[in-house]
């Protein structure tokens, strides 16, 4: 799609030839062209049908705002969940203060986040090195009345002043001609512009990705790591305010955890074993997991926890230990016989064992469920049999 034949489809006629490619949602790509064609010229048409392909897919991370949004292929796959960056824009007006900040968006692609901060309250000024990419971002703020609040325009990164502002938001870009880049050198703008953009920020908001190495982290600057169901979706780095650490939180409901350098014990399995979520073991914070639920680690290296109470947290995932013994193939497929068990869970950390492999090689047979952990147990390689307990039970205190 390029910028002619999105400039036309903000037109009447361009947003009729949308609506009837979104009415044409499930058909036959073919068909689908030709029925457009009968009526619009190609480029259009193509436009039309990507761009109805485009909003379909965006309602995983979007919802019903994805109806009323514009979309590139990119700007899609790197777009923050709405509920992720609604969580961070109340964040930010939080540790900014009083009064509305002006922010200064340096990457902004098609604007989810712009979108949230706005509706926030935030005036924005966002720049993107992409014309096409410019055009859509000015499209979506015009879409929901946000005109006012936004400015977007054609920009590099590197040119932006961020001392000129309260707030400097940049989601560096972390896709190269070859795919996903997992090398904060690889960002467009590379790590060492960001953090130069960062150094002149009275307070500075940089979306990462969830995996990136502690060492590219600025001095003083604060990590969150945002998990969204149980699934992590980013990192977020908070400079200027002073306070430094880690943190995970955990959407839709709010929960937040902060570093306090507990010091963890190692024990024998107990009753139970809870898993982390993710963002705690990105943080580093399975420590204070293991507090919330009175537990100790199978192994110093391992983030699994074991306890002898059942406790519910919105921080692990718990199961109820059923049997532990060293792996074995045969002994395993022998238990698993015993108890009639046709599903399994296969769950591993710090296990080099081919899970699908494992699955054929168990040949399971019966009507009965469960869940195996492969771990090491006292850097042994062991088992754990155990059935899955819900979020919260009757009678289980919750942390």
């Amino acid at each position: 799609m390029d910028p002619d034949a999105f400039t036309e489809l903000l037109t009447p006629r361009g947003r009729r030839a949308l609506a009837e490619a979104e009415e044409l949602a499930g058909a036959d790509p073919v068909a689908a062209a030709t029925t457009l064609r009968r009526t619009y010229d190609a480029a259009l048409t193509s436009a039309a049908l990507t761009q109805a392909g485009l909003r379909a897919r965006a309602v995983a991370k979007f919802g019903a705002d994805a109806g009323r949004m514009f979309f590139t292929p990119h700007g899609l796959e790197q777009s923050t969940r709405a509920e992720v960056a609604e969580h961070r824009a109340r964040r930010l007006l939080a540790l900014h203060g009083e009064g509305a900040p002006r922010v200064v968006d340096a990457c902004c692609g098609v604007g989810g986040d712009l979108l949230a901060l706005a509706r926030a309250g935030c005036t924005v000024t966002a720049v993107d090195t992409d014309p096409l990419t410019v055009a859509v971002a000015r499209a979506n703020a015009e879409a929901f009345g946000l005109a006012d609040r936004v400015t977007v325009r054609v920009g590099d990164a590197a040119e932006v002043r961020p001392e000129e502002y309260d707030v400097l938001f940049a989601d560096p870009a972390r896709r190269t001609g070859r795919g996903r880049t997992f090398d904060p050198m690889a960002y467009s703008p590379p790590w060492p512009v960001v953090l130069d953009l960062v150094a002149r920020a009275r307070l500075a908001c940089l979306k990462v990705a969830p995996g990136i190495p502690y060492e590219f982290i600025p001095e003083g600057a604060e990590a969150e790591w945002v998990s969204y169901k149980g699934e992590v979706k980013e990192a977020t780095l908070w400079s200027g305010h002073g306070a430094g650490g880690r943190r995970a939180t955990l959407l839709p409901g709010g929960h937040t955890l902060a570093a306090t350098g507990v010091q963890t014990p190692t024990g024998a399995p107990g009753r139970y074993v809870y898993e982390p979520d993710g963002a705690a073991v990105r943080a580093h914070l399975v420590g204070e997991v293991a507090e919330l639920v009175g537990g100790r680690l199978l192994d110093p290296m391992i983030a699994y926890i074991t306890s002898d109470a059942e406790v519910a947290t919105p921080w692990a995932s718990a199961y109820e230990v059923d049997d532990i013994f060293p792996f074995s193939l045969k002994k395993l497929r022998t238990a698993l016989r015993e108890r009639q068990i046709g599903n399994v869970t296969i769950k591993k950390r710090g296990s080099a064992i081919d899970i699908e492999r494992l699955r054929t090689d168990l040949r399971l047979k019966g009507d009965n469920s469960l869940v195996v952990i492969l771990t090491r147990i006292a850097d042994k390689p062991s088992v754990i049999l155990c059935k899955a307990l819900p979020p919260a039970r009757t009678g289980s205190s919750v942390r």
